[in-house]
């Protein structure tokens, strides 16, 4: 199949990003994720399909507008209460009546996540940042969701993006058959990888999955591909992950593979946590803050002590 012929559901292309590969990249964010991390700062991206968001800040109310209440979706999608003006959601209605809403509604409060694209409509929008790849050594990342879990759109992707003179970078989480990963790898010059947990039961519990394929496929992609770099990294929760144990034992799993090239500490954030009313779902990290400068750079000179180089600050 040419690459012309191939469409991937998109969520979002986002520009002058820095911390997701070398240099200055463009992130192109692919739908769908095999995962159900409770920290996710993405939750739009899991879904397999486009899914409708609404922000009720942004309705101006089903008296001044109301065009939602007469679209041709399924009956009940969006409803008043008797006494109220603001529109309501039923969202397992409404996810199935797809984009047409979004293109109703004049004041931007019901939106769509997820467009299908070809690979030219997308490196079309990558290449407009050519100059930054080339001062910076930056390029394309592909990242979700799990950009592995749409092989052939992400392999045809990076495929020709090279084919441009354009660096290509993923980040996934590995939770996919070996399969696709190698599928893409092949055109792959950085992997930038999670570690999430260690403990396979507490990764079930914390991610919907244990890591043992997660593992497999991490381990031989450092085997298959002595060419690629990777660089691993920890989402760090705090009273989830963020422990010298678990540091310890991821350094112990990469430092064997001399193509790991770097470990990273991601910071927990709650960045994202409105996303989940916008989408009809509960953030369940409330409680949670982001870990302590102290824990921060307790852990991180053990990684740096692992690959012999100063402390990050």
């Amino acid at each position: 199949m040419s690459a012309e012929a191939v469409r991937g559901l998109v969520l979002n292309i986002q520009h002058f990003c820095t911390d997701d590969g070398p240099g200055i990249r463009t992130n192109v964010f692919l739908k769908f994720c095999s995962l159900h991390c409770k920290w996710c700062s993405n939750p739009e991206s899991i879904g397999p399909k486009p899914e409708i968001a609404y922000d009720s800040r942004k309705c101006i109310g089903a008296k001044a507008c109301g065009r939602c209440l007469k679209a041709p979706a399924p009956e009940g999608a969006f409803y008043v209460v008797e006494g109220e003006d603001t529109v309501r959601v039923n969202w397992d209605l409404a996810h199935e009546a797809g984009g047409e809403l979004a293109a109703l509604c004049p004041a931007g409060a019901i939106s769509l996540f997820g467009r299908s694209m070809t690979v030219d409509e997308v490196l079309q929008e990558v290449e407009q940042d050519g100059t930054f790849y080339r001062e910076s050594g930056g390029g394309i990342t592909l990242s979700g969701g799990e950009c592995l879990l749409q092989p052939d759109f992400s392999a045809a992707l990076l495929r020709e993006a090279r084919n441009r003179g354009i660096s290509t970078a993923i980040e996934t989480a590995g939770n996919v058959p070996w399969e696709f990963m190698e599928k893409v790898l092949h055109h792959v010059d950085v992997m930038l990888h999670d570690h999430k947990l260690t403990d396979p039961v507490r990764h079930k519990l914390w991610t919907g999955a244990d890591n043992s394929r997660i593992l497999a496929n991490f381990k031989k992609a450092y085997e298959t591909f002595p060419d690629t770099k990777f660089i691993a990294r920890t989402p760090l929760i705090p009273g989830v992950n963020d422990d010298e144990e678990h540091i310890r034992a991821v350094l112990a799993f990469i430092r064997p593979h001399a193509n790991v090239v770097d470990y990273q500490l991601l910071p927990y954030h709650r960045f994202g946590a409105s996303k989940y009313g916008f989408l009809g779902k509960v953030y369940e990290l409330q409680d949670f803050s982001p870990p302590a400068q102290e824990t921060l750079e307790r852990l991180r000179a053990i990684i740096a002590e692992s690959f012999g180089r100063a402390p990050a600050l």
